[in-house]
């Protein structure tokens, strides 16, 4: 991706750093040169960004052309925003306070030059402000109010209002910045498009083993794609790509959904989208979806206030109740008497007005049927933990948590458990899924659907070892060409 730095005045940005051309805002405007230019990255660093000003124009325009600006005009109209920057502030409390703890006046004034800070301290707030407001150069004022430190102002710094002292550190942090690695350059070959891959070195238990990793990365480079894996900390990156994997532990209130939105605004391909987030991450939604489209499901009653004392009749015992943002078997119960079920039931729908109970279907194993682009990719039993009824036990730690599991060729997998979970899957979209199937009495129920399924070497791969991961890739690579053609 090429990167331009538009400033008012060449001087205005004093350095030349290597692959980065500097280049006056009404140039880049009224330069034919520039408006047939693809796949660049603009850095806006006028001196102002006032609606109709050139600065306001160099966004405006860089959108349409289909550039990459920083800021965007979103981003200009949402720096101008109270309510904005009041909930960014709330949502950042934490870190505020402890950044700002040792400071003893009452206001604080923090520059961020691409995400960093001069003071080393606090680079996770400058980080943190720059992911939610994505501009090159900003400035932050605090004040300290009764309930503590508050974000009060959040503003664009021109680039000719940069100190002279601070230049050198406002230089290095640009060249890290475009090199895409804040703590060293980063090198890397010309590929035709990139892929972010989004994980979260610090997860126990990861969708993809650091194996798995390597593998959709080399699966990728084959295909003509470079792929990079990127954390939490690159959200302000993600214009830089042209698709957004997410291997990381998805939710709604969370990250990575918000990594998946924007992704998605960005006009990237991105799997998991939003809508299989949103649609997977709740029982009650795929209870009311799988039971309107006449998928084969267990019996299941969505719970409130008003049927409570009909679900033991209706289901009897054992049932299986669970909380509606539940997953790896966290937040779903088995109860086996009334009692139980009354206990339990209070407890769920303290925190939600529904709650999802099913009839409880004992079996050795689940199937768990990977589904991409709307076809088959692979097919596991996932067999119960010893000594429990469900594949993970969660009080336990280790792999004695786990039951094990066997892979088998889709072609070999009950046919009926495939249809099933391909229906169900259809439902939510066209991504990458997990669809658990349970097997009872030579009939097949669906259990529920998961975006963001397992894919672990040695595991998922078994049967179909790296060609499984390059199936993964080209879904990526035929989908950005699509886009890029106007086909999608």
């Amino acid at each position: 991706m090429s990167i331009l730095i538009v400033t008012n005045r060449l001087e205005d940005w004093p350095a030349t750093i290597d692959d980065v051309q500097v280049v006056e805002a009404r140039t880049y405007l009224t330069d034919p040169a520039f408006s047939d230019l693809r796949n660049v990255k603009v850095f806006n660093l006028c001196r102002s960004y006032r609606y109709q000003s050139m600065g306001y124009y160099v966004s405006l325009l860089a959108e349409a052309r289909g550039h990459k600006p920083q800021p965007s005009v979103a981003t200009i109209q949402g720096l101008k925003t109270h309510a904005i920057v009041r909930l960014v502030s709330s949502e950042l409390d934490e870190l505020i306070a402890k950044s700002l703890q040792p400071i003893k006046s009452d206001t604080f004034t923090l520059s961020i030059y691409f995400g960093r800070n001069m003071a080393a301290r606090y680079n996770r707030l400058a980080l943190s402000l720059f992911n939610q407001f994505q501009s090159p150069l900003l400035r932050a004022n605090f004040a300290r109010m009764d309930n503590g430190w508050q974000l009060r102002t959040i503003a664009t710094i021109a680039a000719n209002e940069v100190p002279v002292s601070h230049w050198p550190f406002v230089i290095e942090s640009a060249r890290r910045h475009f090199s895409g690695h804040r703590n060293g350059h980063r090198t890397r070959t010309r590929t035709r498009f990139d892929l972010a891959i989004l994980y979260n070195p610090a997860d126990p238990e990861p969708p993809s083993d650091e194996v798995a990793l390597k593998k959709f990365i080399k699966a990728a480079a084959r295909l003509g794609l470079h792929a990079e894996l990127i954390t939490r900390d690159d959200y302000a990156r993600l214009a830089e790509f042209d698709a957004l994997f997410i291997r990381d532990t998805t939710f709604v209130n969370n990250y990575t959904y918000r990594f998946s939105r924007r992704a998605e605004s960005e006009k990237l391909i991105v799997i998991d989208d939003p809508q299989s987030i949103v649609r997977c991450a709740n029982k009650v939604y795929l209870a009311e979806l799988l039971s309107r489209h006449k998928v084969p499901i267990p019996k299941t009653m969505v719970v409130h206030q008003g049927n409570a004392g009909m679900v033991g009749d209706e289901l009897g015992f054992p049932c299986v109740l669970k909380r509606p943002d539940s997953s790896f078997s966290s937040g779903v119960v088995k109860v086996e008497d009334k009692t139980a079920l009354e206990a339990r039931l209070t407890e769920f729908l303290a925190e939600s007005d529904l709650v999802v109970a099913q009839e409880f279907l004992p079996t050795t194993f689940d199937w768990r049927i990977g589904i991409l682009d709307r076809q088959p990719l692979y097919a596991c039993k996932y067999f119960m933990a010893r000594g429990h009824w469900q594949i993970i036990c969660q009080e336990r730690q280790g792999q004695d948590r786990y039951g094990k599991s066997e892979t088998i060729p889709v072609e070999l997998a009950p046919r009926r458990a495939v249809q099933a979970a391909l229906k169900a899957a259809n439902l939510i979209g066209d991504g990458l899924y997990g669809v658990d199937v349970k097997e009872s009495e030579g009939r097949f129920f669906v259990i529920e659907v998961n975006d963001n399924p397992n894919i672990n070497h040695h595991f998922e791969d078994a049967i179909l070892k790296d060609e499984l991961y390059r199936r993964v890739m080209y879904v990526f690579l035929k989908r950005i060409e699509q886009r890029k053609a106007g086909l999608a």
